[in-house]
């Protein structure tokens, strides 16, 4: 056995081994109470265990049923069958972050108090927000899918809760929609049928117009004069009398009929086209899409996700024991200046 520490403590290659064999039984006794300290402090007298759900979910590419659907010039750039891209993923995780599932979460699992937060707290809302967060996480993965991360003492409630926020994302995405494409719908509603409304109205205004006699006003004029002149050719007062007052009649009615069925054509034209626009507006308001594709539910967890113990062991035993050298390193170094200051 080494008896003089100046023997290795030069600290080269190739007495680093006796530096460790001269101090095993200091090393060895402080490995085996790093370990044994950290074994009782990670059990769960000290640190609760928890157990971790998740649910995997892909965002879906389009969620307008009419575009996806009914529309003809759109141009198919969607698919309804398709997952979202990065976009959608992004729209996804900003949704799982605001208050709007957070609050209702918290309310229905009733987490203030789950989380053992006193109700006089001064920052209770604060402390609840950050024990949420802590708990609760959503990321993007690799493969552009989003992930709900839920750990929580009680395995059952950490897959509730994870698959409730699944439900939760979706419906309050498909509600968000909802809301603008009601409203969409209300105006092309209204234009609707206030241009049907125009359309009929022109349409009795021209029924009118016929009970008068005129009903092609071109060619009932090029007829008309055409017999006129027959009519006067062969001198035949009657006939022309009777041709000259069809002829004040298309005067007096041939332009408000021309004006009023050239604009009807051209407003059924435009009626044709809201009334594509109307019915899409009115599938997409009463009719609803998933918004998301769930690859994987949340299901209730049999092993501890927290704490590792056995990493707690070994980084709090590789952590004594690099204290411990360097402890003894400094003693030693303190023990050969003083041996160097009494020879000097």
């Amino acid at each position: 056995m080494l008896k003089n520490p100046e023997e290795y403590t030069s600290f080269d290659s190739s007495n680093l081994l006796l530096f460790l064999l001269y101090w095993r039984k200091l090393l060895i006794a402080v490995a085996l109470i790093a370990i044994i300290v950290s074994v009782i402090v990670s059990s769960p007298f000290f640190i609760t265990p928890k157990f971790r759900s998740t649910v995997i979910l892909y965002p879906a590419s389009t969620s307008s049923i009419s575009k996806a659907l009914l529309a003809e010039n759109f141009g198919g750039k969607d698919d309804i069958l398709a997952f979202g891209e990065e976009e959608q993923t992004e729209q996804l995780l900003q949704i799982l972050n605001s208050n709007k599932i957070r609050d209702r979460i918290i309310e229905k699992y009733q987490l203030a108090k789950h989380y053992d937060i006193p109700e006089d707290s001064k920052f209770r809302m604060t402390e609840l927000v950050r024990e949420y967060e802590s708990n609760i996480s959503f990321r993007r993965t690799e493969y552009m899918a989003v992930k709900i991360e839920v750990m929580d003492k009680d395995p059952q409630l950490a897959a509730n809760i994870a698959n409730d926020i699944a439900i939760l994302l979706d419906s309050i995405k498909s509600d968000m929609q909802k809301q603008r494409a009601l409203k969409a719908y209300r105006i092309v509603k209204n234009e609707y049928f206030s241009q049907r409304d125009e359309i009929r109205a022109m349409e009795d205004s021209l029924t009118i117009l016929r009970q008068f006699g005129v009903h092609d006003y071109e060619s009932q004029a090029e007829m008309i004069n055409r017999q006129l002149a027959m009519e006067l050719a062969k001198g035949n007062k009657p006939g022309i009398e009777a041709l000259e007052k069809r002829l004040d009649i298309l005067a007096k009615y041939g332009g408000p009929y021309v004006s009023i069925r050239d604009a009807l054509e051209h407003d059924k034209k435009q009626l044709s086209h809201i009334k594509s626009k109307y019915e899409e507006a009115k599938v997409d308001a009463e009719q609803v899409l998933p918004q998301t594709f769930i690859v994987n539910n949340a299901y209730k967890a049999e092993k501890k996700a927290y704490p590792i113990r056995w990493l707690i062991v070994a980084i709090s035993t590789f952590s004594a024991l690099l204290m411990a050298l360097i402890l003894i390193i400094l003693y030693e170094n303190i023990n050969r200046m003083d041996g160097l200051k009494k020879k000097t």
